[in-house]
């Protein structure tokens, strides 16, 4: 096991050489819209790249994953076809979210071996999803 300040080192050295190796000015918080955010995750046990509705109301989230679920077809025909739709979503801090995503898992960020197939992931599933939300952002926000 590492201690908490070796894991927080290794989590800073994994997003700092990603950011090295993969320079992209990801979308991430920069939807404008303040209730999606887009988001890559990676522990201990998963890497995730997420689409989130992160609105504190439980129907202004519906709102926005119903649209999203119309568009599931699409989404898995055209961009990602293992992403998976789920409306509420439990963060590790207790948030509910509704969120759309695709998952590697059996990965550690502690194990650097992973992270050369897991920086490949991010990068390119978050491209993906960043093509799909620029293509229908309209129809997310209207």
């Amino acid at each position: 096991m590492f201690s908490q300040e070796e894991s927080k080192k290794i989590r800073q050295e994994f997003w700092t050489s990603f950011g090295k190796e993969f320079p992209h000015k990801w979308l991430l918080y920069n939807t404008k819209m303040k209730e999606i955010q887009l988001k890559f995750t990676f522990d201990r046990k998963v890497a995730q790249v997420s689409l989130d509705i992160v609105d504190n109301d439980a129907m202004i989230r519906t709102y926005y994953f119903e649209k999203l679920q119309s568009l599931e077809n699409i989404l898995k025909s055209e961009y990602l076809p293992e992403a998976i739709l789920t409306e509420n979503y439990e963060l590790p801090e207790d948030k509910i979210v509704s969120r759309v995503y695709v998952e590697l898992d059996n990965v550690s960020i502690h194990n650097k071996k992973d992270w050369p197939e897991v920086k490949t992931f991010l990068s390119t599933k978050m491209m993906q999803l960043e093509d799909f939300f620029k293509d229908f952002s309209d129809f997310i926000k209207n």
